[in-house]
């Protein structure tokens, strides 16, 4: 295995990202649900029904992917779809009682994958925050953003020594 410790941050970042990832689809498998579909279920559960392209713009992806998506989600009974009553040619979705329960499933499995010492947990969770609402608020021109300080991403490569 190469030197961890010689690759830098976005590597490591990227490489972490997509090892939990996985992880946390293989524990989500179980439920039906992969970790697109919890995310769809999570705005679902907090803002309430809405139209697949709604949705899809709320979690920043295409209606066809929200599409496919939505399709296992109802597959599992997670979801229902139904016409709208306002106009008939779209589809209104929202989050069943399946779904539901499935949410609060997969939230414990989420905390249990990221247990770990609190402090450094709190920490990296803040560090990770703050790069994904500066680019994600760059890539998908949201207003505000600002590019990520060399010395930031210095202060996180720092959390990995230890510092």
């Amino acid at each position: 295995m190469p030197d961890l410790k010689n690759w830098p941050m976005p590597r490591l970042l990227s490489t972490a990202a997509r090892l939990v990832e996985h992880e946390w689809n293989d524990k989500l498998a179980g439920l039906g649900l992969t970790h697109a579909g919890v995310i769809a279920l999570e705005v679902l559960a907090a803002d309430g029904e809405m139209t697949q392209a709604q949705l899809a713009n709320r979690v920043r992806v295409q209606a066809q992917t929200m599409g496919k998506t939505l399709g296992r989600l109802e597959v599992h009974g997670h979801i229902v779809r139904a016409r709208s009553e306002v106009d008939r040619r779209r589809q209104i979705v929202q989050i069943s009682d399946e779904g539901q329960l499935a949410l609060k499933k997969a939230a414990e499995l989420e905390r249990l994958l990221s247990s770990g010492n609190g402090d450094q947990m709190d920490e990296l969770k803040e560090r990770l925050t703050v790069i994904i609402r500066r680019l994600g608020n760059t890539r998908f021109g949201i207003g505000g953003a600002e590019p990520i300080d060399v010395v930031e991403l210095e202060n996180l490569e720092n959390l990995e020594d230890g510092d």
